[in-house]
């Protein structure tokens, strides 16, 4: 469950909370501006530290036989290209001419609201990443039918990776079926060792992350002859187009984004009340260390059965002698 709310509802009670406005009192425009600005800012500080980034985006491409650079960001060849409409928050795909559709994508088109992502599958996954279907889309709007990029913003880094090699069945294909492999995230040094980086083989094996100020570029090593590529990486925040965008973050958040911008417009007001200051800003320290007290908790730990690894299942008797026999 998230709890939606707008910049300028953030911004208003924020300058509430430093004196700058009374009760029932609206922020003027250029004061709701300079706000919106510094909330902006504090929404990109928070994608650089790690514990405060909820959400782990899974960049899903395949890649194409004998090529081994991809470029990725708003005009990167890393997306989907999707027939589709919305209306209110549901996006229709009726068509997928290239790429995969995933949580996280950005998209533009004819008609298309700016700032428009893909935030949950309906129907359109099943048990696959590019089923026609389905989506859930962050801002309500009424769309007909037209062609939509879906593209990914350029990530700070890439954690883990894998490739999916597909299986067949008579030589047939099987879609969503395959293999996963681990594939190696190299350094700049590590790749710039690899003698022969046209090197033909069937699967990416590794992989090279170079960032851009807009558009990034993914090296991949050995040149591939088929394979689809599932990159993981830290979601960065989405800076907000205007004053009225939903926030639709988890619960916590709008509480430290009120707390955080409240701290930073105090010098802009002249807030130099050494009590107000310590407040308000052991407001905004309580409100980010909850939430990454939250994110930094450990993931649940998958294990095998002990029927799955050992010849002969234990049975239910530990229940009375505590294993002792």
């Amino acid at each position: 469950m998230t709890t939606a709310s707008t910049p300028i509802q953030i911004i208003s009670r924020a300058l509430k909370d430093i004196g700058a406005l009374e009760a029932g009192e609206t922020p003027t425009a250029d004061a709701a501006q300079d706000a919106f600005e510094m909330l902006n800012d504090i929404v990109g500080q928070w994608s650089n530290e790690n514990m405060m980034v909820y959400y782990t985006s899974e960049i899903i491409f395949p890649v194409v036989s004998n090529q081994i650079q991809y470029t990725i960001g708003p005009t990167g060849q890393i997306g989907a290209t999707i027939t589709g409409s919305i209306a209110g928050t549901i996006l229709t795909v009726t068509g997928l001419a290239s790429g995969a559709i995933c949580v996280g994508q950005k998209l533009s088109g004819t008609g298309i609201i700016p700032g428009t992502i893909i935030v949950d599958f309906v129907t359109g996954a099943g048990g696959n990443v590019n089923f026609l279907g389905t989506y859930t889309v962050s801002i309500p709007q009424t769309t007909a039918s037209t062609s939509i990029r879906a593209y990914y913003e350029r990530p700070l880094s890439i954690s883990s990776a894998f490739v999916r090699v597909s299986t067949t069945s008579n030589g047939v294909p099987i879609y969503g079926g395959g293999l996963d492999y681990p594939i190696a995230i190299l350094g700049l040094e590590e790749y710039q060792m690899i003698g022969l980086k046209s090197l033909n083989g069937p699967w990416p094996k590794a992989i090279y992350y170079q960032p851009a100020e807009q558009l990034a570029t993914i090296f991949v090593w050995p040149n591939p002859a088929q394979g689809e590529l599932h990159l993981f990486t830290s979601t960065s925040f989405s800076e907000y187009v205007s004053l009225y965008d939903a926030i639709n973050l988890p619960q916590g958040y709008n509480m430290a984004l009120r707390w955080c911008l409240a701290e930073r417009l105090m010098p802009m007001y002249g807030k130099v009340s050494q009590a107000q200051i310590a407040m308000i800003g052991g407001f905004a320290a309580q409100a980010k260390a909850t939430i990454k007290r939250t994110n930094m908790l450990p993931a649940p730990v998958a294990r095998y059965p002990d029927a799955l690894l050992m010849g002969k299942a234990k049975d239910a008797a530990f229940i009375m002698d505590g294993g002792f026999r």
